[in-house]
């Protein structure tokens, strides 16, 4: 029996670009779905490696040249600057890193235990040896996260913002989809100081630079999204409401709104942006068949089970207390369900 032919679709009813997958039927129209392709294991976003290759080939070229030209006695502050570039990076992340564990309160088993739970639920989730080190910040009310490591150290930020909407009132889920995407970001290798040292020349490009961070960060979404798919809804709308107004955010309008937004000027603001705009991100995290839109808006988008289902539903057995000859066990012998 063929399972794995392609499942039908229906064009959406209020708006032809949607795509509503139908429901499974029983008996012999029922429907083994496929995992969507981004529901299951975090993938990479199939820009971020490209783009990043291109940043290092850039900044091999540039160190070649500044050697070059100090060779030649063509010497400048900045050509100087440029070859102190890895001690900088380094002496930089040393000192963050210190800096959170003077000024930071670190989470472990009795310090913020719920939230230590996640950071190390994620890290065994995603195949990591060690879990990262993770601290709360004061955010002071701004609403942000980030993830970074000096040596052999990783670790995790949450500003205290942030920290609080998972507390059970308002939405625990968020908050593990965030330190989910956090800790992705340490699983998928953005962290680590050569990345960072040979990326710093790209991120210095206009457009380029942030092409590379909004592919890493829609690889880090997978990683939330494979950790706590659940949290994506409460995640977008506590980043464009508020740790308040998350609640009520409508999900599905908002995504909407990747594809009905359009012009020029609704490019150029997410070609300059170093995340996704917010509504190609929901969008993203609705339609999990997809990567995300990472130059041009969204054209369509999908509703319903097929956006995000991760577990297949296979179809149900035949009736065995039929005649030879009947419907069912015709089908059940020649595969066409």
């Amino acid at each position: 029996m063929d399972t794995h032919g392609p499942i039908p679709s229906v064009p959406g009813v209020d708006d032809p670009r949607i795509v509503e997958p139908p429901a499974d039927l029983p008996g012999p129209n029922a429907v083994w779905r496929q995992p969507a392709l981004y529901a299951g294991t975090p993938k990479r976003h199939p820009w971020e490696i490209p783009v990043l290759v291109i940043g290092v080939l850039m900044a091999a070229i540039a160190y070649a040249a500044a050697i070059l030209l100090v060779a030649r006695g063509l010497v400048s502050d900045w050509m100087l600057l440029a070859l102190m570039l890895p001690l900088v990076v380094f002496l930089a992340r040393g000192l963050n890193y210190a800096s959170q564990r003077v000024n930071g309160i670190q989470m472990s088993p009795t310090q913020f235990p719920e939230g230590y739970r996640m950071v190390v639920e994620a890290a065994a989730r995603y195949g990591m040896e060690y879990v990262p080190d993770a601290y709360v910040v004061n955010g002071n009310g701004t609403i942000n996260a980030f993830a970074s490591g000096h040596g052999f150290r990783r670790y995790v930020v949450i500003y205290s913002d942030l920290f609080e909407v998972g507390g059970r009132a308002r939405s625990p889920e968020a908050l593990e989809f965030v330190i989910g995407h956090e800790v992705g970001h340490i699983a998928a290798g953005h962290v680590s100081y050569w990345r960072q040292l040979f990326s710093t020349v790209i991120m210095s490009v206009p457009f380029l630079g942030s092409l590379l961070s909004r592919a890493q960060e829609y690889t880090a979404d997978n990683y939330g999204y494979y950790t706590r798919p659940d949290g994506a809804h409460s995640m977008i709308g506590l980043l464009a409401g508020g740790k308040y107004l998350l609640g009520g955010v409508d999900f599905d309008q908002f995504a909407d709104r990747a594809t009905h937004e359009k012009g020029f000027f609704v490019t150029v603001a997410n070609a300059l942006s170093s995340h996704p705009v917010l509504t190609w991100r929901a969008s993203a995290l609705r339609d999990r068949t997809r990567a995300g839109s990472i130059l041009l808006r969204p054209r369509h988008f999908v509703r319903g089970i097929g956006s995000g289902g991760v577990t297949p539903v296979p179809p149900p057995a035949a009736p065995t207390d039929l005649p030879p000859g009947s419907l069912p066990n015709r089908l059940e012998q020649t595969g066409q369900y």
